[in-house]
């Protein structure tokens, strides 16, 4: 006999471009959003009778919405809208969990001012949440980032680090130093301006990049995660991954020429990857 232990269904994928007009400025928002329904849905899966089951569709069709309706300034406060709706409407649903993703659109500057309607992709950097409320008031709520990509030219090393008969690398006392930063973090108490606090948590994050004299990847990400905390009060705990992307310093000897750490040639399989969990004392 087969036992239905736990189950969610939802809508992925639902993309959304929001045009906020402020008369002659406009602000963009395009996000990515998951919604995921838990509760009274074992029937459908055990005797097909769908009576409990809010289509996937109005699901999606609930994103746009209330996006119209939406006065939110985060996607934190978007999702907390969206879970408020979905679980005030539907008593079969004991708990709504939502995911969004957020493009970064930055404003053009033209002229040496900001245009007030045009906007130029900044990169393949995403903002995430992820919010999850049950009707008994049990919540969790996780923001961050994904794929933030940068690179320092210069105080970054690799030495004294173990050397047994399969190493082959070579100690680096000045490297490049490129990752792709994902982070995730929790709030502690409640949080009012959600956007202001990712804005001072990504700045410090970058800041330090780039200005730690950094002996590891280790060692930077810690200190971007001390950073990050010390910015924020409200942060809690901030989870950081930084795989080492690899730029490998090209021989030229035999052309004759001397590579004074100016040619790389980009590595992207396989690379290090650095993982941690840092949270206040």
């Amino acid at each position: 006999m087969a036992i239905l232990q736990e189950n969610k269904y939802g809508k992925s994928g639902v993309r959304l471009v929001k045009v906020i007009r402020n008369g002659a400025v406009h602000r963009v928002r395009e996000w990515t959003v998951r919604v995921l329904l838990e509760g009274d849905f074992e029937t459908a899966h055990t005797a097909g009778d769908n009576s409990k089951i809010l289509p996937t569709d109005t699901m999606k069709n609930t994103v746009y919405s209330r996006a119209k309706e939406s006065k939110a300034e985060s996607m934190e406060e978007f999702a907390h809208e969206l879970i408020d709706f979905l679980l005030r409407r539907n008593a079969q649903v004991s708990a709504a969990e939502v995911h969004i993703e957020q493009v970064m659109w930055k404003r053009l500057t033209i002229d040496g001012d900001l245009h007030p309607h045009s906007f130029m992709r900044g990169s393949d950097e995403l903002q995430t949440t992820t919010i999850r409320r049950a009707k008994n008031g049990d919540q969790s709520l996780v923001s961050g980032l994904y794929n933030m990509i940068v690179l320092k030219t210069t105080k970054s090393a690799f030495e004294g680090y173990i050397k047994d008969d399969l190493t082959t690398l070579k100690e680096a006392a000045d490297r490049l130093f490129e990752t792709s930063v994902t982070a995730s973090w929790l709030y502690r108490g409640n949080v009012t301006d959600y956007e202001a606090k990712r804005t001072n948590i990504r700045e410090s994050m970058l800041r330090t990049f780039a200005t730690h004299d950094s002996k590891s990847v280790q060692q930077t990400l810690f200190a971007m995660a001390e950073g990050a905390l010390a910015a924020v009060p409200e942060l809690l705990e901030i989870t950081l991954t930084m795989p080492n992307i690899h730029n490998i310093p090209v021989d030229l000897k035999v052309f004759g020429q001397e590579n004074a750490n100016e040619v790389f040639m980009p590595i992207s399989d396989p690379s290090g990857y650095i993982h941690a969990r840092v949270t206040r004392d």
